[in-house]
């Protein structure tokens, strides 16, 4: 493991190399309970906080890198990475790992994930579709 003089003395001796650009990537969405289980997100839903997401991303060199997030207040998780552009992320999946709230836990969409190619530029985010979650049984004013 690097520590932060190490990490700071590489990308300065890269920067002054002229070795390859640097890019930066990010990924985010938000993470709720779909109260109604309607497959929709509406006034009735809210935003889960604590949600787990896992985020697996192959770059142009092939590599598999495998991020973990969890949601904020929001209900918002960001995955961001800064690297070389020679290794930046191709594709990726984003899939819910689990939900922590104790009243909405079941997966609300049949989706397992959401794969998409990430050709966003450097600075740049892309941002996933909701991830839904329901409780074990609908209340009912939604019926």
């Amino acid at each position: 493991m690097m520590t932060g003089g190490v990490v700071l003395a590489v990308a300065l001796a890269l920067l002054l190399c002229g070795a390859s650009e640097a890019w930066t990537g990010e990924i985010r969405g938000r993470v709720v309970c779909d109260v109604c289980g309607d497959a929709s997100v509406g006034p009735e839903d809210h935003v889960l906080q604590g949600a787990e997401v896992a985020v697996l991303c192959i770059t142009k060199s092939g590599d598999v890198l495998n991020y973990q997030a969890f949601t904020n207040l929001k209900g918002i998780y960001k995955v961001a990475e800064t690297m070389p552009e020679s290794d930046r992320w191709v594709s990726c999946l984003a899939r819910p790992v689990s939900s922590f709230h104790e009243h909405c836990t079941q997966r609300g969409d049949a989706h397992s994930g959401i794969k998409f190619s990430y050709n966003r530029p450097s600075g740049h985010s892309h941002t996933v579709k909701p991830f839904l979650y329901k409780p074990a049984s609908t209340p009912l004013y939604c019926s």
